[in-house]
Order: structure tokens, then C-alpha cells, then sequence
């Protein structure tokens, strides 16, 4: 008789659904990381590129490139977490389900908040939509008894106003991700591993209590779209006058060959300048130092030792790997050795137009041939700034973005066809362009450059010549509620 009731109350529930019955456990530092084990190895095959922290508190974590987060095996980091994950685990095994479900999910279903229970190893096929009915506090917790497998190319989508970051799957086995499969939700298995093939993404987390966590050329991250704060980065630094100059050394010679074009003024306070057509610059070319020039120095070295006294959130380990489609969200980075920047980076604001990045390589920096500094989800060129302790080449046909001050290194060759939306500052070195665009974006009022160009400096990322290469629109679906 008990049994009759408690099923008649569910159905009594289930008739009402645009309440949200379920509750969300508390994660504590489990939430910052992507991928975790508290017993096993988390281990990686090819390039993937991973948004949050990666770790075990039993175990190594290997095979890892750059990831834009932090690396934690078996410190007090990691055993906090493995603390947190069990209490998080506790907390959905103790949820009253509301809900039973058949063993398939997916398959093109429709399914509003809830805590489902699945009570036998379960598959996702084809399409499972969770519609929050424009709820954005909708919680969908999915409780599977056995082990969690998904189809090739099966998705988990969401419908208005469903989140990421509200959406849990605990499962009591092995969780097996086919090619091409796109996951959202935290995953918690429990005494079982975790393995994620090619092509798969994860929005969201892959936690296991006791078993491995594998990944082979993934694309995953922790949820942020609605759940948390946009990311802001660090404060930025003050240019001053060094805002207004597009190409500056302090200390050496600022030459050019080729056709070249210049939004900003160009200079150097111990030197000359040569080779810069005036015609092609949209700005005051300084040929020899003068008062201006003399203040821009001054500003260099502010902007210069606030950047050098900046602590790092985030070190990328592997400096010679720099770029291969790496994204990094607003934060503090560092390079902690000569860097080789390669195909392409990604720069997500996470739709926070003011986000800060930096990023300090403690070395000299070099782009190879058509290497691109992509600009996503509102980030902006002037809220970009690279610190360099070396010598910079920016190879042919990079598209470069940001405020680079290179120190003590000749800032010694942007070549034939970059395009660089940013300034390009050395405190000592000789710094030489040849046939390249240069445009310092959002020119301050007061700079001689002001005049025809401020208004649309503002607005825009860049006053072009050339047709711009970087993507002020482009939307990196990582870390996307949708």
C-alpha cells in the first residue's frame, strides 16, 4: 500500500512540470575541475584542449599539453577535492528520484527537470534535448545504476535556458563515451573509469571516485554560460602616452622595408626611425627622440614593471607547443621558456567585452608561418597584453593580437603580411617591419592620431586597410550553455 502511494504521489508531481524538484549537490573544489580521479590515472592521448584544473589524488596525470587551468597530482589541492567529490557522490545517491526512465536515453526525447532514475546500465543515442522551460535554475540529475555508455556522435542538448553547470550524472560503472559525442553535465562514477574518445566534448566535468580517466583528442571544460561570474582577468596596465604609438623601441632602431601601413604613431627615444612612408601612417612618425618619445619610454617601463611584477593564475607547461587551437579565458599566464607560437590560439572573453588577459613568456617568442591570434565571445585586442623577456619574430602572415612589450630582446623582425591589431613595444632592442599593418586600436583622445580615426577606434576592433583577419564574433560553443 505504501509503495501505490509513493508512485501515485510522483505521478501527482510529474503533472506539474514546470516545478523543479531537484536539488544540486555542493561540488566545493570539485567544481574547478575538468577531469579528476580520486584513485587512478587521468591520462590523454593527442592534442586536447582542456578549460580547468586536471588531476588525481592517487595516481599521474600524463600526456597533457597546455592546459588553460592547473595540474594537480597528489597534493593538498587534489585531496580536497577527492574529500569534495565523495560528498558531492553522497549527496546525488541520497537524492529521491522523481522519476523513472528506461535504460535508452535520447533518440530525439524531450525531458524537463527532474532526477531521473535509470535502474540498469544505460546508452544515449542520437539526441537527448533537456528542456529547462525557461527555467535557469533547472536542475536535471540523472541517477544511473550500472554502467553509462553513448552512441556515435550522441548529444546532450539543451532548451531554454537549460545549463550546463545544472546538470549531473551519477553512475555506478564504467562510463564509455563513443567517437563525436558531445556531453554536458558534471559525471560522477562511482568505483569505475571514465574513457572519452576522438572527437568528443565534454562541457562540463568527468570525475570518478575510484577508476581511470582516459581522453583521446578531446575538446572539454568546466560549465561557466549562467552559472558563474564571467571570468575578468587581471587589472589591466596604465600605457599612458605608450597607448598612442603603434611601433616604439626605447632603446634602438625602429626600421622598415616594403610597403607598410601604421595606425598609431611610430618612434624610438635613442635612435632613428627610417623607412616608414608617412603617407601609409595614420599617426606622427618620430624620426629622432623628442619630448613625446621621451615620455613614452617612461610609460613603457610603468606598463613594462606592472606586468613583470603580475603573479601568473596559470602556467602553460609546454612553451614550444604554444597555440595548436589552445583556448584561454581571461587570466594571468605563464610561459616559463622560450615559446613558439603555432597555428592558432583562441582568446574567449566568455562574452565579457572588458575580460583582461596576459600573458608573460619568460623567454624569446617566436610565430611560425600563418599562425593567428584569434579574438572569441567579445574579447578586444586592447584588452590583451604580451610580456616578452627575449628577442620577438613574428613570422610571415601571422595575424597577432595585443599589446606586446618585449624587454631587453630586439623585438626583431615582424614580417612580410602580418597584421597586428595592437602595439608593438621593446624596451631596449631594435625592432624592424617589413611590408606589414600594424593598428593600435582604441587610440586615446589625446594622441595625435585622434583626429578621423577616435570615433570608429572605439567601436571597432581595428581601423583597417587590409581586411582584418581576426574574428571579434566568432562564439566558441566550450564552456557555451547552448
Amino acid at each position: 500500500m505504501k509503495t501505490k502511494l509513493f508512485y501515485i504521489s510522483v505521478i501527482t508531481l510529474l503533472s506539474f512540470p514546470t516545478l523543479n524538484f531537484a536539488q544540486a549537490p555542493v561540488l566545493g573544489t570539485a567544481a574547478d575541475f575538468v577531469l579528476f580521479s580520486s584513485v587512478g590515472a587521468v591520462t590523454n592521448t593527442g592534442v586536447s584542449h582542456i578549460t580547468g584544473n586536471v588531476g588525481t589524488n592517487s595516481g599521474s596525470s600524463t600526456g597533457f599539453g597546455n592546459v588553460n587551468g592547473q595540474m594537480h597530482d597528489n597534493d593538498g589541492v587534489s585531496a580536497q577535492c577527492s574529500t569534495d567529490l565523495l560528498i558531492a557522490y553522497n549527496q546525488l545517491n541520497a537524492t529521491t528520484p522523481t522519476q523513472l526512465h528506461a535504460p535508452a536515453l535520447g533518440n530525439g526525447e524531450v525531458l524537463v527537470a527532474g532526477v531521473y532514475d535509470v535502474p540498469a546500465a544505460s546508452s544515449l543515442s542520437l539526441d537527448l534535448f533537456l528542456d529547462a522551460q525557461n527555467n535557469p535554475n533547472a536542475v536535471f540529475i540523472f541517477l544511473v545504476n550500472g554502467p553509462l555508455s553513448t552512441g556515435a556522435n550522441s548529444k546532450v542538448n539543451l532548451m531554454n535556458g537549460a545549463l550546463a553547470c545544472n546538470i549531473y550524472w551519477k553512475v555506478e560503472g564504467l562510463v564509455s563515451m563513443s567517437p563525436g559525442t558531445t556531453m554536458r553535465g558534471t559525471v560522477i562514477a562511482n568505483n569505475a573509469a571514465i574513457s572519452m574518445t576522438a572527437g568528443d566534448t565534454l562541457i562540463g566535468r568527468a570525475l570518478s571516485t575510484n577508476g581511470a580517466v582516459t581522453m583521446t583528442n578531446l575538446r572539454g571544460g568546466t560549465p561557466v554560460a549562467g552559472c558563474e561570474a564571467p571570468l575578468t582577468g587581471p587589472t589591466a596596465p596604465v600605457l599612458g602616452t605608450a597607448a598612442c604609438f603603434a611601433i616604439f623601441s626605447s632603446n634602438g632602431t625602429v626600421s622598415n622595408s616594403g610597403t607598410t601601413f601604421v595606425t598609431g604613431d611610430i618612434g624610438t627615444n635613442s635612435g632613428a626611425v627610417t623607412g616608414y612612408n608617412a603617407s601609409n601612417v595614420t599617426g606622427t612618425i618620430h624620426p629622432n627622440p623628442d619630448a613625446a618619445t621621451a615620455q613614452c619610454a617612461a610609460d613603457v617601463a610603468v606598463a613594462y614593471n606592472y606586468l613583470n611584477a603580475l603573479q601568473y593564475d596559470i602556467e602553460l607547461l609546454y612553451p614550444a607547443q604554444f597555440g595548436n587551437d589552445l583556448v584561454l579565458t581571461p587570466h594571468t599566464y605563464l610561459l616559463n621558456a622560450a615559446t613558439v607560437f603555432s597555428d592558432t590560439l583562441y582568446l574567449n572573453a566568455q562574452g565579457n567585452a572588458s575580460a583582461v588577459f596576459v600573458i608573460k613568456v619568460n623567454g624569446a617568442f617566436s610565430s611560425a608561418l600563418n599562425a593567428k591570434v584569434i579574438l572569441t565571445n567579445g574579447a578586444q585586442s586592447k584588452n590583451v597584453y604580451w610580456q616578452v623577456e627575449g628577442a620577438v619574430l613574428l613570422d610571415d602572415s601571422t595575424a597577432f593580437a595585443g599589446t606586446l612589450i618585449c624587454n631587453n630582446g630586439a623585438l626583431g623582425a615582424i614580417n612580410t603580411g602580418v597584421y597586428f591589431d595592437g602595439r608593438a613595444l621593446t624596451t631596449t632592442g631594435a625592432l624592424t617591419t617589413t611590408a606589414v599593418t600594424v593598428v593600435a586600436t582604441a587610440i586615446p583622445g589625446n594622441c595625435s592620431t585622434a583626429t578621423g580615426i577616435n570615433s570608429t577606434a572605439e567601436t571597432s576592433e581595428a581601423v583597417t586597410i587590409y581586411p582584418n583577419p581576426f574574428s571579434t564574433t566568432t562564439t566558441i560553443k566550450l564552456n557555451d550553455a547552448s
